[in-house]
């Protein structure tokens, strides 16, 4: 879906030459149809992943007998069934749920992004919206991603639904990523807004989602097992969408059908990591000091089945096989990449140069260098899956283009007070990596973007670069070492050749991590 940019300022410099875009027009036509299918890859990437069909993958009822089968459990349907969910793939993972289960369903209560039903009336996703006389009820939060009073409001409704079940109940909770902003119920005195500055702070020093989620879990009523306390006795079924790697139960959104393992001292430790002691709020404080090693609950939360039905992988295998039907030789690198930005970004630069001599044996002697700083990268990012050696050994057998493939959630130290998101600064900082590389006779590319189809707090899902963005740049007087010291990257892609490295797709309606695609076409 087409988005129309917003008109931003930029900083400029005067350029050092007439502006011709910073490539003959010939090979500036090549990259624009290498984006073309890197677009195409991204979005087969995202429609593999759409909530509905993965939902019904894992559900299925007898209608006949009122059993409803997830997986290899089934649970017996009177009148009893009742669905709450949070998250950016909640609304169509709802939509999917109620039209399978028809008047099995008694309530439901969902919280979902603002704007989202919007969204997918104006493109045409009627699949993802509930139908009229619905029995679920509908809250729209956490503009931005950040929680927020309405995300707070649909949290209270959720909860108290959940605590007037019986053990006769059932209740089947959609959880995909945003849930942890979409379901913000701090434990008092620790009020919202407090919750909310401390985790940006957190994130701003480039904490990791697993040490925010613990924090988050401290100070929550629902989240780190809390929902499924305040449903006790009944019976809960939880559908996860994940958006964390590894598929960690307890980390997505916050793990509120999953009892906490995290103690106090654990919040303490991160606090400390980050230097925030000094910054908490005399209210974090007292939650903290009165929780024990499980503030929830003592249950175990034995009452819960908890699925994953779909993940990262599923998303980048059908790129992959797209990619494959393009004539390309494609190789899914890891799910998992993780780390610094900047070291995500020196590794793709690097990988880039090191494929690239595999692919081109003549510069082979060129990058022998180069590849001893690639595994010395490799061993300091830890990324747990990569398969680099293979991905590099399909490379050098490959006689046509490659296209390398990776998933993750790479993290952002915030330094400056630009706008942007991970994808778009790791798209930037590629770009900056990938020009200052010998990279021989070959086209390349690198697109970034977040498969919910919003990157930060802006209307793109990330960017794509080629080797000439220094030159592009340069060319309209764009000072990139400004723009990287601000965290200024949608601005500069704004700037940038009126936008068109921006990749939008609207809000997608699901969110199962980032996507990477690596480029390597010889000339």
């Amino acid at each position: 879906m087409a988005v129309a940019l917003q008109v931003l300022p930029c900083l400029v410099r005067a350029p050092s030459r007439p502006l011709l875009w910073g490539a003959p027009v010939a090979r500036m036509a090549s990259g624009m149809a290498l984006a073309e299918q890197a677009r195409q890859l991204f979005e087969s990437a995202v429609s593999a992943v759409q909530p509905g069909p993965m939902l019904q993958r894992a559900l299925s009822l007898d209608p006949g007998g009122g059993q409803l089968k997830v997986r290899d459990r089934s649970f017996q349907l009177r009148q009893n069934l009742y669905l709450v969910g949070f998250g950016k793939a909640v609304l169509g993972m709802a939509a999917a749920a109620e039209e399978l289960l028809g008047q099995h369903l008694v309530q439901g209560v969902i919280s979902v992004p603002k704007g989202i039903r919007a969204a997918m009336e104006q493109a045409g996703k009627q699949e993802m919206l509930l139908k009229p006389h619905s029995r679920v009820q509908v809250f729209e939060g956490a503009e931005d991603n950040l929680p927020d009073r309405d995300a707070l409001r649909a949290a209270l409704v959720i909860r108290q639904l959940a605590e007037g079940l019986t053990a006769d109940d059932l209740l089947l909770v959609l959880i995909s990523g945003g849930g942890s902003a979409l379901l913000p119920a701090p434990i008092p005195p620790v009020t919202l807004e407090e919750k909310q500055m401390l985790t940006k702070l957190l994130a701003a020093r480039g904490a990791t989602i697993q040490e925010l989620n613990t924090i988050r879990k401290a100070l929550s009523q629902l989240k780190g097992g809390g929902l499924a306390q305040a449903a006790y006795p009944a019976q809960v079924v939880s559908l996860i969408l994940s958006d964390v790697v590894g598929d960690p139960v307890e980390v997505i959104a916050s793990g509120p059908t999953v009892a906490s393992a995290h103690s106090v001292q654990d919040c303490l430790h991160i606090v400390d990591r980050y230097g925030l002691r000094a910054a908490l709020p005399r209210s974090v404080k007292t939650v903290l000091s009165r929780a024990d090693s499980d503030p929830h609950s003592p249950h175990t939360c034995g009452h819960v089945l908890n699925v994953i039905i779909g993940s990262n992988v599923l998303a980048l295998a059908e790129a992959q096989r797209q990619a494959e039907v393009l004539g390309y030789r494609a190789v899914v690198l890891s799910t998992a990449m993780q780390g610094d930005v900047k070291s995500v970004a020196q590794f793709y630069g690097l990988l880039a140069q090191v494929a690239g001599a595999r692919l081109t044996p003549s510069m082979a002697g060129a990058s022998v260098e180069e590849e001893a700083k690639l595994y010395e990268l490799v061993a300091e990012l830890q990324v747990p899956d990569l398969q680099l050696e293979e991905a590099l050994e399909a490379v050098a057998e490959a006689s046509g283009p490659v296209c390398l493939l990776a998933g993750g959630e790479p993290t952002v130290q915030v330094k400056g007070s630009g706008k942007g998101g991970r994808n778009q600064e790791l798209a930037f900082r590629v770009g900056v990596e990938l020009g200052r590389r010998p990279l021989g006779p070959m086209d390349v590319l690198f697109l970034s973007g977040g498969t919910d189809g919003q990157d930060g707090p802006t209307k793109a899902a990330g960017a794509w670069v080629m080797p000439e963005l220094a030159s592009q740049a340069a060319a309209q007087g764009l000072d990139m070492a400004t723009f990287l010291a601000q965290n200024d990257s949608h601005t500069f892609f704004c700037c940038l050749q009126g936008g068109t490295h921006l990749l939008y797709t609207g809000m997608t309606g699901t969110n199962v991590m980032d996507a990477h695609l690596l480029f390597l076409r010889p000339q």
